[in-house]
C-alpha cells in the first residue's frame, strides 16, 4: 500500500470519528456549551488541564484567536505536553496521587468555577485526583475521554475509578484503546493516532456551543481576535481589560 493511499485511510479513519461525534455527542456538546456559558454569566472562570500529550487539546482552546478570553491553562509543572527531558518523566507525574491536590489547592480556582479535563484513557491517578478534587472545591468538572478505556484497562488510582466516574458532564471522544487507527501487515505495530485532532474539534464545538449560548442569553461572547488582522490586538486588548480578573495567563 503507498503512502498516500495510507494517508487517505487515516482521513476517513479521523472522518468517522468527527462524524460520530458529530451525531452521538450532540447532546452532551450542546449541555458543556450551557454549562461554561452559565459559568461565565456567574461570573466564574474557565480552567482547562491536561497532562501529556492531552495537554496539546488543552492549549488549543486557551489564548486562542477565535477562542473564549476567559480560558486558562491549569499547568502541572512536568506534565505540560512533552516539555520535560526525559519525556517519560511526564508520564510518571500522572500515575502520582497526590499532584493533583496541591497544584489545584495553589491555584485560583475556586467553588463557582469550572475546570475542563482531557485526558484520552482517564485511568492515571492525575486526572482523576484532579477531577475529584476540583469537585470537592466546589468546581464544575467537564471530563473529555475515551469512555472505552474503562471496560478494557485497569485504572491506576487507588480509588480503583476512572476520570468518567468524578465529572458533572462527560464527552466521550470515541477514540479506541491504544490511540492508532491504522495497521499494516509490514508495519509491526498500529500507528496514526487521531486522539490529537478529533480532541481538538470537539473541544472547539464545545466552544462554539457556548459563544452561541451567551449570545442567545444578550450577553456577548469574551472572544479574542487574531493578532494578524488589524485592528486584532487592541480589539484583545479591550477583553484583556474588561476581563482582569478572570484571566490569569497574563500574570
Amino acid at each position: 500500500m503507498s503512502g498516500s493511499e495510507l494517508g487517505g485511510r487515516f482521513f476517513d479513519a479521523a472522518i468517522g470519528l468527527l462524524e460520530r461525534l458529530r451525531d452521538e455527542e450532540a447532546e452532551g456538546i450542546a449541555a458543556a456549551g450551557t454549562l461554561i456559558a452559565d459559568t461565565v454569566a456567574a461570573e466564574g472562570r474557565l480552567f482547562a488541564f491536561g497532562a501529556g500529550h492531552s495537554s496539546l487539546a488543552a492549549q488549543e482552546i486557551v489564548y486562542r484567536a477565535g477562542g473564549l478570553a476567559l480560558m486558562n491553562l491549569l499547568a502541572v509543572p512536568g506534565a505540560v505536553g512533552v516539555d520535560v527531558v526525559p519525556a517519560t518523566l511526564g508520564s510518571a507525574l500522572e500515575r502520582v496521587e497526590g499532584l493533583a491536590t496541591a497544584v489545584l489547592d495553589s491555584s485560583p480556582a475556586r467553588a463557582g468555577d469550572l475546570l475542563v479535563i482531557i485526558s484520552l484513557s482517564g485511568r492515571n491517578a492525575l486526572p482523576i485526583e484532579m477531577a475529584m478534587h476540583a469537585r470537592a472545591l466546589g468546581l464544575k468538572v467537564i471530563g473529555i475521554t475515551s469512555v472505552a478505556y474503562a471496560s478494557e484497562t485497569k485504572s491506576r488510582h487507588a480509588s480503583g475509578t476512572y476520570l468518567k466516574d468524578h465529572c458533572d458532564l462527560v464527552l466521550d471522544s470515541k477514540i479506541p484503546v491504544g490511540d492508532a487507527e491504522l495497521t499494516l501487515d509490514t508495519v509491526p505495530a498500529p500507528f496514526a493516532p487521531a486522539s490529537g485532532v478529533v480532541t481538538s474539534a470537539l473541544l472547539q464545538a464545545v466552544m462554539a456551543t457556548t459563544a452561541g449560548a451567551l449570545a442567545d442569553r444578550g450577553i456577548e461572547p469574551p472572544l479574542l481576535r487574531s493578532g494578524n488582522v488589524d485592528g486584532g490586538h487592541e480589539w484583545n486588548a479591550r477583553v484583556f481589560e474588561e476581563y482582569a480578573d478572570r484571566i490569569f495567563y497574563l500574570r
